[in-house]
């Protein structure tokens, strides 16, 4: 490997016997004849090492090593000095030097502190390279799929990540929203700052303002101190709203002012606080039409609309299937203390079959339960649940596959499938209604506003 090192002295002489010397191990040696020349030279030329004196007139050498520190943080550099005290050594490695040499010195000392040099400048190139790799083909951890219509997921993310635009994820429930946000920080400006996570759903109303805001002590019953909201937590980050579509129109005015004009008022204070936050929203409704029935804000829907990434459900993602199963099986194996290798055809040709009314949080489960039934390293069909070799009811060319007309009354067949799998998922939780909801991907009240619009008694389900 060719190296470029470049040698610093206010003495001609002094760097023609150093580029002599180091040319001979193969080195390209540039030459500068101060710091502010030294420094002009990194600015053009990739260098692999600086070897500086340490009295120079104008710049010297640790304002030199200051500057190169502070610029080419990872740039070896070491330092001459005919004053080879030990008080000037030490300040040279206390200020970043990766070593020293005294002149007069001997060029066998001399190679072998450039060999080293070099030596860790190679390995700190070859870790940048490697992590630049990773970023590449890992870049956003375990949004995993390489289909068509999740790569567009993957090209928006990418394309966002870096802004402060809001961002609307929509996508049915367990389609990875949260996944997505999450990305979205880590791999944006904001990294570094909190991101703090918001189900508007599974919050009680009453308490939904003092939760996004906070309030002061006493200014309702049972505040019995200061309480700092979630819009303050996430100041500077990110704040994920998710569920969105289930927020009282009350509270969309005081969302949508604190979106408008990053101010926001604690419950019980009257004085404004000023947040800056970057806001990515997630919902499984259809807000348009939530606008057009006056159960949302159009004017929220429009602030949050700013950079739309719609998510596509696991049964638009096929291809998908089987590199995630094999994901949650190795990472859930590794948790159960089981060493899970992989799948049968079979087993991926019943999961691909499927129509995953769940998504990916349904297929997590899936594949959680069949690695802990599993008794060997390769989960086969049998050890898949039951439900995945049963005719889809979520599919339309299940229910019509036998020739029959297409129903009269569209929405009194979507009802029936939908009471079907509310009774299948009770039926699998054993009545627990909190279980049955995380079965089939949506919230807890989401699940007891479709068992009242049903009339399903639970009950009369449990045995």
């Amino acid at each position: 490997m060719t190296h470029n090192v470049l040698v610093v002295d206010d003495e001609p002489k002094l760097c023609d016997l150093l580029a002599s010397a180091l040319s001979q191990n193969g080195i390209t040696v540039f030459t500068a004849g101060n710091g502010l020349h030294a420094l002009k030279v990194l600015e053009v030329e990739d260098i692999d090492l600086v070897i500086s004196d340490w009295r120079m007139p104008g710049m010297d050498g640790p304002q030199l090593l200051a500057e190169i520190k502070s610029r080419f943080p990872q740039l070896p550099v070491i330092v001459m000095t005919a004053y080879s005290t030990v008080k000037n050594a030490v300040q040279s490695m206390r200020n970043g030097a990766f070593d020293y040499i005294a002149k007069p010195f001997d060029i066998d000392e001399l190679d072998i502190t450039v060999n080293k040099a070099l030596q860790f400048r190679d390995i700190l190139k070859d870790n940048q390279r490697m992590r630049a790799e990773l970023d590449e083909h890992q870049q956003f951890d375990s949004l995993i799929g390489d289909s068509p219509s999740f790569r567009r997921v993957l090209h928006a993310i990418d394309s966002v990540r870096e802004s402060n635009a809001t961002i609307l994820l929509t996508g049915e429930s367990g389609t990875g929203k949260e996944m997505v946000a999450r990305a979205i920080h880590k791999h944006g400006n904001r990294a570094d700052k909190p991101f703090v996570a918001v189900n508007c759903a599974a919050i009680p109303e009453g308490l939904l303002e003092s939760e996004m805001f906070g309030h002061r002590k006493g200014a309702f019953t049972g505040a019995v101190a200061d309480r700092v909201g979630r819009f303050m937590q996430a100041d500077k980050g990110t704040l994920f709203l998710d569920e969105i579509g289930e927020m009282p129109l009350a509270l969309q005015a005081k969302i949508l002012r604190a979106l408008q004009e990053r101010v926001i008022e604690p419950v019980g204070d009257p004085r404004e606080r000023k947040v800056d936050v970057r806001v990515i929203a997630a919902t499984n409704k259809n807000l348009l039409d939530a606008v057009a029935k006056k159960e949302f804000r159009e004017d929220l829907y429009y602030r949050l609309n700013v950079f739309p990434i719609p998510l596509p459900a696991l049964r638009e993602r096929v291809e998908d299937i089987a590199p995630l199963a094999r994901h949650f099986a190795h990472t859930l194996g590794a948790t159960a203390g089981k060493r899970i290798t992989g799948f049968t055809p079979e087993a991926l040709q019943a999961m691909a079959n499927y129509s995953w009314p769940g998504n990916i949080r349904e297929l997590q489960n899936c594949v959680e339960r069949a690695t802990i039934v599993a008794s060997g390293a390769v989960i086969e069909d049998d050890d898949l649940p039951a439900y995945l070799f049963a005719s889809s009811p979520a599919s339309g060319a299940a229910i019509l596959s036998d020739g029959s007309s297409v129903p009269p009354d569209l929405e009194a067949a979507l009802a029936e499938v939908e009471k079907a799998y509310i009774l299948a998922a009770l039926a699998q939780s054993n009545g627990v209604q909190a279980a049955a909801a995380q079965l089939i991907g949506i919230s807890e009240r989401s699940f007891w506003y479709r068992l009242k619009k049903l009339g399903i008694h639970v009950d009369k389900i449990v045995r």
